[in-house]
């Protein structure tokens, strides 16, 4: 009986299997990691985080409102609330249909919310949520204005996983799109937004949009 030709691809798998017969079980190791955050300031730690990474921070609705008044092409979810533009006179570009990439790249701004904002790390994550729009709505624009209430910001980013789904698209922005080469020379607006303003709401008995 001739047996089968063994090919490289067999042997080497037979080979890895011999090496690996005499290894021990994987051994568990247990993860005490901080999984909650008992510090009251969270919103001060997030504008301290923000502030380092070169965004602004604003609070409240007026300072919106302020904001918008400035932005003459404004792009926005079309479920934004009607409050959020309370200041905006220019013009009004919701995603419906949706804007291509070129026209998204002669917006001024883009207006969002978000999903959640961790303060620990300065991140505020997108998943494309209630007043979040699609990944390129906030991508393509030089300008992010993004609006996070109080009660969406959490400590630590395992209370952030808590509140996403896994399954849902999501955008994880940590200050300005910036990179680096390998002189450290630091470039902004490659990969998104060259400016992140955020907005605070529900911060000091200002009442949050809705």
């Amino acid at each position: 009986m001739v047996e089968p030709a063994v090919n490289a691809r067999d042997e080497i798998l037979a080979r890895l299997r011999t090496a690996l017969a005499d290894n021990p079980p994987p051994v568990a190791v247990p993860r005490r990691y901080r999984r909650a955050d008992d510090r009251t300031d969270l919103v001060e730690v997030l504008v301290d985080r923000l502030v380092d990474y070169r965004a602004t921070v604003h609070r409240g609705l007026d300072a919106l409102a302020g904001l918008l008044a400035e932005v003459d092409r404004l792009a926005v979810p079309t479920d934004v609330p009607a409050d959020w533009l309370a200041g905006h006179t220019g013009q009004l570009h919701r995603d419906a249909p949706p804007l291509t990439p070129a026209a998204l790249d002669t917006m001024d701004a883009v207006l969002t919310g978000c999903a959640v904002a961790v303060a620990d790390t300065g991140t505020i994550i997108l998943d494309a949520g209630p007043a979040q729009g699609r990944r390129a709505l906030t991508l393509v624009p030089d300008r992010h204005i993004c609006v996070v209430r109080a009660d969406q910001v959490v400590g630590l980013l395992p209370e952030a996983l808590t509140r996403l789904d896994p399954r849902a698209p999501q955008t994880w922005i940590s200050g300005p799109s910036a990179t680096s080469d390998i002189e450290l020379n630091r470039v902004e607006g490659v990969h998104g937004p060259r400016r992140l303003e955020v907005v605070l709401v529900g911060v000091d008995d200002d009442p949050p949009g809705r």
